[in-house]
């Protein structure tokens, strides 16, 4: 799958004063345009039920269905301001950085919004390892 190009109204912003941004901005001012706010997305098929096993699988496959509903409500993963991501195994998300930064670069490419990685005990769906709620600013 070929990832879109990195191409953004928005202006990411990370000063030098607070360290490295790798993987994501640490401030987004958007363009004017449509504000869209992406529901929670985990890593269902069609049907509505988990359709992935692994962690790695599992963003993957999250982040798509995210981008599935904001290509649906007019945008792109370039029109992406924040993204957050809930987690039930942060330990075993960091260990997996690589291969995740590998995923989201496939959807994504090198788009980098701003990010935040919450660890929580449990997700709606016993068997989800992931969950990803977006907010996007579409141009009108």
């Amino acid at each position: 799958m070929a990832s879109e190009p990195a191409y953004t109204p928005h202006t990411l912003v990370n000063p030098a004063a607070l360290g490295p941004a790798v993987g994501f901005s640490h401030a987004v001012v958007p363009a004017p345009g449509r504000t869209v706010h992406l529901g929670g997305q985990i890593a269902s098929g069609p049907d509505g039920r988990l359709a992935a096993e692994g962690l790695v699988e599992q963003f993957d496959l999250a982040l798509a269905n995210s981008l599935t509903a904001l290509r649906a409500a007019g945008g792109g993963p370039g029109h992406l301001v924040s993204l957050a991501v809930y987690t039930t195994d942060v330990s075993g998300y960091r260990s997996a950085t690589g291969e995740i930064g590998r995923a989201y670069r496939r959807r994504m490419g090198r788009h980098y919004p701003a990010m935040a990685l919450f660890g929580v005990t449990e997700l709606f769906d016993p068997g989800a390892l992931v969950e990803l709620v977006g907010l996007a600013v579409v141009p009108d």
